[in-house]
């Protein structure tokens, strides 16, 4: 499949039902890029992308979807942010003597959090247990448990390209009768349930609808593009540093001897501090505290 990173939504014409694709390979190469993961961390985080990616297209929002797994197993943490716009990036954390596979060796009793962090108004949080022995299967039970519109996802990811697939039911609009409604859900399902993992990476979406639903008649729209962005700045950092107080930084300068680093966890930028930086964040402070009163 050629290089891209994008979502497409696609539209059954005769049925209640949507569907999304999620393809991601230069962003995620980037992400991987930041780090030194082993090869079951790398599927397991493209998986956490792909859904992450789908999961914001679910929601209409200006703001952040984090979606986060922790565990006390090997892998303690995958954590990936995506914007409204899909600008994403994601971290792992795990065990330097790491062995295993899979998500029930790598992240036993984990739970997963999904956030969503509007621009405007409230923060929302659900949480749901890594159950099912995969990341697809523990959304599939959030969304089931949630009383939300019945949705069906399919993750792939191995280190070069993740790969996202979701059915989702709509409200009743098409198809009113509840018969009519339920038997339509499991029959795309069942056709979904085809789908392999080797035809999920390497084909095309047109390929791909096109093997599954060529009786059903479906509209695909066009594609969005999905991108490695990472929003740490300077100026973040400095906030950072702003927060802990001054007499905390100022310690915490002479400690470090004469110079303060902020790393990104993300995508590894470094930003230094020394004092007249120091000293020029807490004047700025101290100035904006004035003006709000």
């Amino acid at each position: 499949m050629a290089s891209q990173d994008i979502t497409q939504r696609f539209l059954f014409e005769n049925a209640d039902v949507r569907g999304e694709m999620v393809s991601a390979d230069q962003s995620y190469r980037e992400i991987l890029a930041k780090h030194p993961y082993p090869e079951p961390v790398k599927a397991l985080l493209g998986e956490m992308l792909a859904a992450a990616i789908l999961l914001s297209t679910t929601i209409k929002f200006d703001g952040l979807l984090i979606l986060q797994a922790k565990s006390e197993g090997p892998l303690s943490t995958l954590m990936v942010e995506c914007s409204s716009d899909q600008a994403v990036r994601g971290i792992a954390r795990y065990a330097e003597d790491l062995q295993g596979s899979g998500l029930d060796e790598l992240m036993p009793e984990g739970v997963l959090a999904i956030t969503i962090d509007p621009d405007n108004g409230q923060r929302y949080q659900g949480i749901v247990s890594l159950a099912g022995g995969s990341l697809a299967a523990a959304l599939d039970g959030y969304f089931a448990n949630s009383e939300q519109l019945p949705t069906r996802f399919r993750l792939q990811a191995d280190g070069r390209m993740a790969r996202g697939f979701l059915l989702q039911a709509l409200p009743a609009d098409r198809q009113t009768d509840p018969e009519e409604r339920a038997a339509t859900w499991q029959h795309l399902n069942v056709l979904a349930d085809t789908l392999s993992a080797e035809e999920l990476i390497g084909l095309d979406n047109e390929t791909l609808l096109h093997r599954l639903f060529h009786q059903d008649p479906l509209r695909l729209f066009d594609a969005r593009p999905v991108r490695f962005e990472c929003s740490c700045s300077a100026e973040r950092s400095g906030n950072a540093l702003v927060s802990l107080g001054k007499a905390d930084v100022l310690a915490l300068l002479q400690e470090q001897g004469g110079e303060i680093e902020v790393d990104c966890q993300f995508c590894n930028a470094r930003y230094r501090f020394d004092e007249p930086a120091v000293e020029a964040l807490f004047s700025a402070a101290d100035e904006h505290a004035r003006q709000l009163h």
